[in-house]
């Protein structure tokens, strides 16, 4: 994560300041954490699906091509996942629809 930051840092225009949103992931959480001086980090609160849309991908992806299922193994789960992926971003409607916020619209 701290790589990754670096990266954006370098991609901040000369006198200006990014903020980067993010999850409670304990890797976007650790106290080795080095954020550059350029960059703030503005946590979702935890358990907040509304606020964080990929959540619902995530949630789609498992109930709709990857639940009720044993895989046989790494290479099969993989397999899995890249075929559900893959089936999800054939349609951006779709995308479009799970990440919509209606509330959203209302400001």
């Amino acid at each position: 994560m701290s790589a990754h930051l670096a990266e954006i840092s370098l991609h901040v225009a000369p006198n200006a300041y990014a903020v980067v949103i993010l999850d409670q992931a304990g890797w976007h959480r650790s106290r080795n954490l080095k954020v550059p001086a350029n960059i703030t980090l503005l946590p979702l609160p935890p358990k907040a699906p509304e606020l964080n849309p990929v959540e619902n991908i995530w949630q789609f992806l498992r109930q709709n091509w990857l639940s009720n299922r044993i895989f046989k193994g790494y290479d099969d789960i993989l397999e899995h996942c890249c075929q559900a992926w893959n089936r999800l971003i054939d349609q951006p409607w779709r995308i479009m629809t799970i990440g919509m916020r209606r509330w959203a619209h209302r400001f």
